[in-house]
């Protein structure tokens, strides 16, 4: 007998979602930032334990806010789909925070979103960037989340309690057949992956007024004989101010950025990388549906 299903993963911005799908799967299948808006698409981790007999899809949702122009409209349509499709919603809150209105808010959203049958976990994480008392704290104040039925403590960066975690989850899990090859780990397209870690790069190392209106397209990739991986991308900006930003005096910050994603790409293809990284001006591109269309940006 097998178990498999959906966990849909659903918190504020930056309570740690990216990493905690990572360090579930064991493979970076999502960005990793402190900047709100990291994650904007669904993306899907895949875990698979053949010796336990099970297999959890893991959906990444971008984090819950108010939408503010069409593509956050767009991110909170998709949370909200998803959520209701799926068979766990794991509420990931950030211990060294404590609960906030925007946790009481998800929590109530969860669990007027979900069927009475599907149950709601809460994961408490970075319980490693707090003391006893605050954590113990954050815990109490988690129990009293309205909807919520299972509290776990967490460290996602550390992988403290993620075991106890997981065969939890596991158990939850529908009996049924594998959704994916037990080799998989994740859903996204190739193209879609390598643009996001060159984003990731980018949201790393710019001001505030940057990450919200920044894209990469991945305009071709080519491969020599000798192995080197050429890879020709562009990063959307809004404005020509925010474009000069990326680009830096002299062109030392789109040259920075590149150092850093070049290595990411590296590790991802598995081979020597040439990164061709241009930088335009795409005015409006948050409000263009076709284009987010054609972005995976559901």
């Amino acid at each position: 007998m097998t178990r498999a299903g959906f966990v849909g993963l659903a918190g504020r911005p930056n309570v740690g979602k990216s990493m905690l799908v990572n360090a579930m799967v064991g493979a970076r299948v999502a960005i990793v930032s402190d900047r709100p808006q990291t994650t904007r698409r669904a993306a899907r981790g895949v875990a698979t334990d053949l010796e336990a007999g099970w297999q959890l899809v893991l959906i990444d949702l971008p984090g819950v806010q108010r939408p503010r122009d069409t593509l956050t409209k767009r991110m909170q349509r998709r949370v909200e789909r998803e959520m209701a499709d799926a068979d766990v919603a794991l509420m990931v809150v950030n211990g060294a925070q404590g609960i906030g209105p925007g946790d009481r808010f998800i929590a109530k959203l969860l669990r007027r979103g979900a069927s009475d049958k599907v149950p709601v976990i809460c994961a408490v994480n970075k319980s490693d960037m707090t003391d006893h008392v605050r954590m113990v704290e954050t815990l109490s104040a988690a129990e009293r989340l309205e909807g919520v039925d299972e509290i776990f403590p967490i460290s996602a960066r550390r992988g403290t309690g993620l075991e106890v975690l997981i065969n939890r989850l596991a158990e939850l899990m529908p009996e049924g057949s594998y959704m994916y090859p037990p080799e998989e780990r994740s859903d996204q397209p190739s193209e879609t992956m390598l643009a996001e870690l060159i984003r990731e790069q980018i949201l790393n190392r710019t001001r505030d007024e940057i990450p919200h209106s920044v894209e990469v397209k991945i305009l071709d990739t080519s491969q020599r004989e000798d192995g080197l991986v050429t890879i020709r991308a562009e990063v959307w900006a809004e404005t020509e101010s925010q474009k000069a930003i990326l680009i830096g005096k002299g062109g030392s910050k789109v040259r920075e950025v590149g150092i850093a994603a070049r290595r990411s790409l590296e590790v991802e293809v598995g081979d020597r990388v040439h990164l061709d990284l241009q930088v335009r001006v795409r005015r409006g591109w948050r409000k263009d549906d076709a284009l987010l269309d054609r972005l995976g940006i559901e």
